[in-house]
């Protein structure tokens, strides 16, 4: 809806909030809202803020959709979309380089933001190996099958080979599902049950299996399973 004259202020009066206090003195929406402002002009975009929050589940899910599942949320134009596609993607990139220059791996979240970009630009399931030293430092990766995933076809041993070869102390998984969906398939657990049994014989931990699609990723240690 257009701006009334009480709005007419609050483009000013939140961007100066946000400049003299940074992103934690806003909600939410709010930060969302005044993303907005660069793409939707002369308009109150709180209510397509709220909108988009309750559609994707908080803003990990709105920066995480695609264009199109973002141009399903009524008021969301084409310049928006790509607003919030740029955003997500900068910060993505910004985690991966601390990662590359030997950050800790500190969350699932950072560990999907290295893998889409190592595995960037794939439009075939890719098995990703990230080893780290005894700090969860990235000491490095490997590409260690392409295809399908299947249990039968990726071999644990060349994986702790690996390992072993970079002296690593811990292995997160990772594998991306081209299709978008996030859910581990029977062959993707007997994996995992099988790599991280290999490694416990070598000391070396698995700490996740992350399994990274076009909207999410699904965190096999957040889910308990590891």
């Amino acid at each position: 809806m257009p701006e009334k004259p009480g709005h007419l202020g609050h483009r000013a009066r939140l961007r100066d909030k946000f400049l003299r206090n940074g992103a934690a003195a806003l909600h939410d929406h709010e930060l969302l809202e005044l993303l907005l402002f660069h793409a939707v002009p002369r308009r109150d975009t709180k209510p397509l803020a709220k909108a988009l929050l309750s559609r994707f589940a908080g803003i990990a899910g709105v920066l995480d959709a695609t264009p199109d599942e973002l141009r399903t949320v009524k008021g969301v134009t084409e310049a928006s979309a790509a607003l919030i596609k740029l955003v997500g993607e900068l910060g993505t990139a910004r985690l991966a380089e601390q990662i590359r220059d030997g950050d800790a791996l500190s969350s699932p979240q950072a560990v999907v933001a290295f893998a889409r970009s190592a595995l960037a630009g794939l439009g075939y399931e890719a098995f990703l190996a990230v080893f780290l030293d005894a700090k969860n430092r990235v000491l490095g990766h490997q590409v260690v099958h392409e295809g399908t995933i299947d249990h039968a076809v990726v071999y644990p041993r060349r994986i702790i080979e690996a390992a072993l070869a970079r002296r690593a102390a811990g292995l997160v998984l990772v594998h991306n599902h081209p299709s978008g969906e996030t859910a581990p398939s029977d062959d993707d657990r007997k994996l995992t049950a099988r790599i991280a049994e290999a490694a416990r014989h070598m000391d070396i931990r698995v700490l996740d299996h992350i399994i990274v699609g076009t909207s999410g990723y699904y965190s096999f240690a957040e889910q308990r399973l590891l």
